[in-house]
């Protein structure tokens, strides 16, 4: 059981973090989900809405990262850089293999993951999709296109680690996993979902110090992670909107400026540690 893992970003470069990948692995099928199996039927209609949809953003986001992660591969600067990047490729496929098992033993029949993919999309928000579905499709294809481009990686890497990961993903577990542990409700998915999150801040780690490295040695680059930030963050504020009309709020027991302010708390510290302080985005 993993709930009580740091937040920590292991900012470290990309042979150390290997080295923690090889020292973290785990299956998406050895999680027990027995007594999360037993407790989906019995619980009330508003959690089991709010789970479903949290579910439903899980899905379609890891599909998305899963599939639009080769082209960073390809652009990676050293063998030790490729190396790490290769393994998050693995643990994005792990992600997504364990969100579709919770699907095929807890929600649904089982099926393939496209089809679960393909119902999760129908639950989330044209902002949410205006960032899987058009921004990083878009960005990825840049990469492909062009690994050799500088300005290319550093938009990917902003979107994808700093937007993605970090901001969405980590403000969504926190508030996801606590209320669930509060409950008592679903202690497969919160196990599962926190070895998730324990991969995450190894790749967010790895983001942060690409980005870092880069700006120090080419200043320019800033006005990229700025850019980009600038394009998106707007979509991020909607895409934090909890469903419904206020529901899903009460019952996590949180507002929505409660995740809006953790969101940003983080992407402040993060930019920080970059070295292209957040205020100046849209000075």
């Amino acid at each position: 059981m993993l709930r009580n893992v740091s937040d920590e970003i292991q900012l470290n470069d990309p042979q150390t973090l290997y080295r923690r990948w090889e020292d973290s692995q785990w299956s998406p099928f050895a999680v027990d989900l027995t007594t999360d199996s037993r407790q989906w039927g019995e619980m009330r209609d508003a959690d089991r809405g709010l789970i479903h949809f949290v579910l439903s953003s899980l899905m379609v986001a890891e599909e998305r990262i899963t599939t639009k992660f080769s082209g960073l591969v390809g652009a990676y600067g050293t063998e030790e850089e490729a190396t790490f990047l290769a393994t998050q490729q693995v643990d994005e496929a792990r992600h997504m293999q364990f969100y579709a098992r919770f699907q095929d033993e807890v929600i649904a029949a089982p099926d393939t993951v496209a089809a679960h993919v393909g119902r999760a999309r129908a639950q989330v928000s044209d902002a949410f999709r205006a960032i899987f579905d058009g921004a990083l499709v878009e960005a990825h294809e840049r990469l492909v296109a062009h690994p050799d481009d500088l300005a290319a990686k550093v938009e990917f890497v902003t979107l994808y680690h700093l937007i993605l990961e970090a901001t969405l993903g980590l403000t969504t577990f926190r508030f996801a996993t606590d209320y669930l542990t509060r409950e008592g409700l679903l202690p497969g998915f919160v196990e599962g979902y926190s070895r998730i999150h324990h991969d995450e801040t190894r790749h967010i780690g790895y983001g942060v110090w690409f980005l870092r490295e880069t700006v120090k040695a080419h200043p320019e680059q800033a006005d990229v992670v700025r850019g980009t930030l600038r394009d998106l963050l707007p979509h991020v504020a909607e895409s934090l909107k909890p469903p419904g009309n206020g529901n899903a709020a009460d019952v996590l027991g949180v507002t929505e400026d409660d995740l809006r302010a953790f969101a940003l708390d983080g992407l402040t510290r993060r930019m920080q540690i970059i070295g292209v302080p957040l205020e100046t985005v849209f000075a």
